[in-house]
Order: C-alpha cells, then structure tokens, then sequence
C-alpha cells in the first residue's frame, strides 16, 4: 500500500518536472499521474472564469489506470492556406482574456511570438494559458468567447508571414 505522504510528496515532484505523464506500481497499487488530460468524447461546460493576475500552471491529474494522454499543442499548416493552425490541447472552455472586465490577449492583426498568451482554457477549475509556437499575425480567431471547445479544435490561425 501506498501512503499519502510518498503520494503528496510524488505530485509535488511531477509537478515541477518536465515530465508529461507517469505510472508508479508499487506494493500491488497503482497510480498513474498526467499533465496532459486524455481525449474526451464531448466538450465540458463549465462556469465563468475566476479573474486571475497571474495563472497557475496545469495541475497533474490522478488516476488509476488509463490510456497515455494526448500530446500537446502542435500548430500545423493550414490545408487552405500558409496559415497555421492552433489547436486547442485539451478539453475545455475557451477564454480572450484572463477576466471578464480586462482587454483580450490577442484579435485579428495582433502580432505575436513564441511564448505570448493567446487565451485561457479553462480544464476542470483550472485556468490554463496557451502560449503561441509561432511568430506571426491573428489572421482568425475560430472560437467564440466563453465557449467550449475540444481536444484539436483549431482555436486560431495564424499568418506566419
């Protein structure tokens, strides 16, 4: 059996690290702990953004068994065009801005780079900022505010140019 210190003392650990995922069997029990939630069927409702000034980073998940999650968010070519793709990592409900009363992160023309704040998805009462991969322009916000969205959605798309 596994005691709740070495489990508190675990998360504390994987939380800090790199790691995306891990399984740990140890005395006939089982835990596996992912930072990555796995593909859901259907997206999630859920109630309106906390105002944060600063935004925790995602909080590992417990379960006991399960698939391996989902990789993270990739931006990929868009088929129509040379813009690309950002997809949404998890599932969730989307958000411009990081409260209801602040300006959004980005719209259509903002000028963005790797590393700057494109919205908040919100997973589970977490609140989770989706930082851009590429430098570029907005060229298409696809979601509306406060809606929910689902693993892959592509959330913007971005001029590389």
């Amino acid at each position: 059996m596994i005691d709740l210190d070495f489990i508190e003392r675990l998360i504390a650990a994987f939380d800090n690290s790199g790691v995306d995922s891990l399984e740990i069997e140890r005395g006939g029990t089982r835990v596996r702990l992912a930072k990555t939630p796995p593909v859901a069927a259907a997206p999630v409702a859920v109630a309106a953004p906390a105002p944060a000034a600063a935004l925790p980073a995602p909080a590992p998940a417990a379960a006991a068994a399960g698939d391996a999650p989902a990789p993270a968010e990739t931006p990929a070519p868009s088929a129509s065009s040379n813009l690309v793709d950002v997809t949404s990592p998890m599932v969730g409900t989307f958000y411009r801005s990081p409260a209801p009363d602040a300006p959004a992160y980005v719209d259509v023309g903002s000028r963005v780079k790797p590393g700057d704040t494109l919205c908040i998805i919100e997973a589970m009462k977490l609140m989770n900022e989706l930082e851009c991969e590429v430098t570029g322009t907005i060229a298409e916000i696809c979601v509306e505010n406060a809606q929910p969205v689902e693993f892959g959605q592509v959330l913007f798309r971005v001029d590389p140019s």
